[in-house]
């Protein structure tokens, strides 16, 4: 399980990272409260902006690449140095019956 927080505005490229690895299972929680190394984000004029989090089942032997290429990104230019992953292993995955 991949985590990744970013600044909303960034959805369409971080889901854009996603096909090209072809992660066809994620969650988005958009325009969310959050504080990053930029600071509050709640959507206020006094600490405005929101943070996303996408949450993505990435394969094993995918997850090398995705976090590189994400990676990648996060270094392309400074307003991007507030993405932040996080990588979860997963013991157990579906739903018993």
């Amino acid at each position: 399980m991949v985590q990744i927080s970013f600044h909303f505005e960034y959805s369409d490229q971080v889901e854009l990272l996603l096909d090209r690895h072809g992660i066809a299972h994620f969650v988005r929680l958009p325009m969310m409260q959050g504080r990053d190394i930029d600071g509050k984000h709640y959507g206020t004029q006094v600490f405005p902006g929101n943070v996303s989090v996408v949450m993505a089942q990435v394969p094993d032997d995918a997850v090398r690449g995705f976090v590189d290429d994400l990676e990648a990104f996060r270094r392309q230019k400074k307003g991007h140095e507030h993405i932040d992953i996080v990588v979860w292993p997963i013991e157990k995955f579906g739903l018993e019956s």
